[in-house]
């Protein structure tokens, strides 16, 4: 009996065996991240209440084994998420569950605020691109945080004229970063003066990024903010639902280090959560006299008050000073030089050390306080209060000539002689300085308001409404920083019949020391009052919007030198423009695979303020024509489980373009020059794709072509001095047909990506740039029909590797890095000049523009703990 009863036993468990193995079915999907929409490599996939799970794939594919035909609950988790179960049921061989979307574990408003700007895939149609915080880990390196964008479709990013330690710079579609919407948690950060981004503001970005996205031409920003090329919009870390942190050291050429920390606290049971890190960098930079000092800081606080409010405390800064490079030269100068490319002259030895003559520091920090408001289940209130205040400025010498003709043992190719020059200061008779350094100075504080209220009519409507409110006080004056031995620098206040001046009329025997204010003094006020409202239509495969907004700029003037502190002049009245955008635009899925777009907008925006209040004066310019635009853009994209593609077409018509250029003039002294009422026209198109042909390799690609062209001549140009005194008004211009310079209006990328076993992934990237014309002064375009220079057309390489693996019991990863792998010579920045010549017309060419060269070879290796 007793064998009886043990052979039925083993039976039935060899039975059992048997059709649990017959019964197992297959599951398989793509985790993504809610907002971005980008793929989570690495997510964990647990099928509930068992061991067996696995990980997702680069693509943020799965498939996973489960033994019940009927359901089963599959888990899915990835650091900084929430953890997300999904019943599955009907499980019959293959089961594929399709997208799974997680969301941030932050749950802050700041998140809530961003994704009200942020783009989704096969619904919103606009032309896109995303970073995830995985790419930025692998390949940022030494690459500042516009770099990280170079092989997107339209875009050209380098570290800038300069070459120094955030001077990098962005142009897409060949429009500079002043007219680049940028946007990091949903608060705008493009200078209200000028429009510019300075990226030395934010250098401790790419280690607090979560995603960032790039939306070319009109973008999905509903915010009132214009934006011709496109917006980047960035989303930093929140608070980890979990706690942890890391430790990185990197280290790299020409004695680059970073350390940097994370630590977060997780969520608690009371609701309270707290994140911070931080970071120093420090280097001698790539080329001759480029060295740098920096730092980063960021935390946020957050109160989970219940299900329907959230508030969170952001706040980041970056305070740094770097050298820079403020002049360029001929082919020629740097061929020669015996420390060739690298050759840089605007350096010099004080004492025997290295002093750097041309330099910049600043420290830009920045808080917001986010809340958000679930009112119920139709509708939610997301509002973001913050402020920034910046000190700093560009330092620099007080008469260029005079530095670079002083130099050590005479050799042009040496650093300047400073203390040559402090002993000129030092036998001047009377104490005054014979040469020193300033620096040019822009502080500033800058408040805002932004609100947006969502509403969801039914469930193919929803209806967005919001404010954008700024308050910005811009503190522009020149001051004394060094004055290299000598007592003070003498300022005579001076009013010429030009209208010129240099000094202050309320103190005209200015014997100014060492943080005295010279040359000018004045405060720039912009007001920003703006609204929005958008209507969002979704019927199963089509996807619409339409936006509306207005704003109104006011711009005011005070001047602290010029005019007599009893003058009503010395403070000028508000200067208003009322601008307004109109944009539309629709999505249809033809299939599960492919979709087309389309989309229309006209702007008409505020001129910069350089382009209201000229001549250093407090009386506006009454021809400051307000700027417009018209643009729109035909896509298509392509989905499949291996391959995604897209292919773009845009026209960009910019009317009453007003901008402004640096440069040096022949008599060693800075110079800014104003183009004002010109018209341009940018088109092209741009292809890109990602591929994953097996598991572990991923291949992406694009190629973007432009036209961009300057379609009128100018009217005028007005160049000022460093005291904003007006030096040259010339015009007419004869810009028409010339190319649109700064940027190459033809690049391509390829890149790959491939994971060699479990711990390891190594990575390459090539990139092309090619008809790259030089930029050039309006005022050297005396004839009509002439081109400038055309850069010659150049490649670069960049290698990267990661190893994972543990370290007591912790996640670890070594990071390798070289950019430029095949140290290849180009010119990353050029000014074209013209050359008359006889019975011809003038001639730009090589011989006679001057260039930056871009860095060569780098390499940087890093050490990552997490814990």
């Amino acid at each position: 009996m007793r064998k009886l009863y043990v052979s039925f036993i083993t039976a039935a468990i060899l039975l059992l065996t048997a059709v649990t193995g017959f019964a197992q079915g297959l599951v398989k999907g793509r985790v993504i991240d809610a907002v971005t929409k980008e793929p989570l490599p690495g997510a964990s996939v647990l099928v509930k209440g068992t061991a067996k799970g696995g990980s997702t794939k680069l693509d943020g594919t799965f498939s996973i084994n489960v033994t019940e035909t009927n359901s089963a609950t599959l888990t899915f988790s990835f650091i900084g998420y929430v953890t997300k179960e999904l019943d599955v049921t009907g499980i019959s061989g293959t089961k594929d569950v399709g997208s799974i979307s997680l969301e941030s574990s932050a749950n802050l408003s700041e998140v809530v605020v961003t994704a009200n700007n942020v783009a989704i895939d096969r619904r919103t149609p606009v032309a896109v691109s995303s970073v995830g915080s995985v790419q930025i880990e692998e390949k940022a390196a030494q690459q500042e945080f516009p770099e990280l964008l170079k092989s997107t479709p339209g875009v050209y990013a380098s570290k800038g004229a300069g070459g120094g330690y955030g001077d990098s710079r962005i142009n897409m579609r060949g429009f500079q970063s002043a007219n680049i919407a940028v946007m990091i948690n949903g608060i705008p950060v493009n200078d209200p003066e000028s429009g510019r981004v300075f990226w030395s503001n934010w250098a401790g970005l790419t280690d607090v990024t979560r995603s960032m996205q790039v939306q070319r031409g009109l973008g999905a920003s509903k915010v009132a903010v214009p934006s011709l090329g496109g917006t980047i919009n960035i989303l930093t870390r929140g608070t980890e639902a979990n706690g942890g942190g890391f430790i990185q050291q990197g280290l790299g050429n020409n004695n680059y280090s970073k350390t940097s920390f994370l630590f977060s606290t997780g969520l608690n049971e009371k609701g309270w959560a707290f994140s911070a890190m931080g970071s120093r960098t420090s280097g001698d930079g790539w080329f001759e006299g480029l060295a740098f000092e920096a730092y980063s800081y960021f935390f946020n606080v957050s109160k989970l008050i219940n299900k329907s409010h959230t508030l969170s405390l952001t706040g980041f800064g970056a305070p740094q000073y770097h050298g820079s490079r403020f002049e360029r030269y001929t082919i020629d100068y740097y061929r020669n030089a015996p420390q060739g490319i690298r050759v840089n002259p605007n350096w010099g030895v004080l004492n025997g050390k290295d002093r750097t003559i041309s330099g910049n520091f600043y420290h830009k920090p920045q808080a917001s306080l986010n809340h958000y408001w679930t009112i119920n289940e139709t509708s939610s209130l997301s509002t973001a209060v913050y402020g920034s205040i910046g000190r700093g400025g560009n330092e620099f010498p007080n008469n260029a000539n005079l530095f670079l003709d002083t130099r050590v043992n005479g050799d042009k190719y040496s650093p300047v002689d400073l203390n040559a020059l402090v002993a000129q200061n030092v036998a001047s008779t009377d104490g005054r300085a014979v040469a020193y350094l300033q620096s040019n100075r822009n502080d500033h504080e800058w408040y805002g308001l932004l609100s947006t209220y969502t509403r969801k009519l039914n469930d193919k409507i929803d209806l967005l409404a919001g404010l954008d409110f700024r308050n910005y006080k811009g503190i522009k004056y020149n001051s004394v920083r060094n004055l290299l031995g000598a007592e003070y620098v003498m300022e005579q206040y001076n009013l010429s019949s030009s209208g010129t001046n240099a000094g202050n009329i309320n103190n005209p025997l200015n014997r100014a020391k060492t943080g005295d204010k010279i040359q000018f003094h004045n405060d720039v006020i912009v007001l920003w009052q703006g609204g929005f409202l958008q209507g969002e239509y979704t019927d199963g495969p089509l996807s619409t919007f339409v936006s509306l907004a207005a704003s109104n700029t006011s711009y005011k003037r005070k001047d602290y030198f010029r005019y007599l502190n009893t003058d009503p002049l010395r403070e000028s009245d508000y200067v208003n423009f009322f601008g307004y955008q109109a944009k539309g635009g629709a999505n249809y899925n033809l299939t599960r695979n492919h979709n087309v777009f389309a989309n229309l907008g006209y702007f008409e925006k505020a001129p910069f303020f350089s382009a209201v209040f000229v001549s250093n004066q407090n009386v506006p310019n009454k021809d400051a024509e307000k700027e417009k635009i018209l643009s729109y853009e035909l896509g298509y994209g392509y989905r499949s489980r291996s391959l995604s593609a897209n292919l773009n077409l845009y026209r960009t018509n910019w009317k009453d373009r007003s901008s402004t250029r640096s440069l040096l003039g022949n008599d060693g002294n800075f110079y800014t020059a104003n183009l004002l009422g010109v018209d341009a026209l940018h088109q092209g198109v741009e292809l890109d794709f990602k591929y994953n042909p097996f598991k572990n390799l991923t291949l992406t690609g694009m190629i973007s072509v432009g036209d961009w062209t300057w379609s009128s001549n100018l009217n005028r140009v007005e160049v000022f001095d460093a005291a904003s005194n007006l030096v040259v008004s010339e015009g007419p211009i004869y810009t028409k047909g010339i190319k649109v310079g700064d940027a190459p209006q033809t690049t391509g990328a390829l890149g790959l990506d491939f994971t060699v076993t479990q711990g390891i992934k190594i990575g390459a990237d090539y990139n092309y740039y090619g008809s790259y014309y030089a930029s050039f002064l309006p005022t050297d375009i005396r004839e009509e029909n002439l081109q400038p220079w055309q850069v010659p057309n150049y490649s670069l390489l960049d290698l990267n590797a990661v190893f994972k693996f543990k370290l007591a019991n912790l996640n670890t990863s070594l990071f390798f890095n070289v950019n430029n792998v095949l140290n290849t010579e180009y010119i990353s920045d050029a000014n074209a000049q013209f050359r008359q010549v006889t019975n011809g017309p003038d001639i730009s060419d090589a011989a006679n523009s001057q260039v930056y060269f871009g860095a060569g070879r780098t390499w940087t290796t890093g050490l990552k703990v997490n814990f």
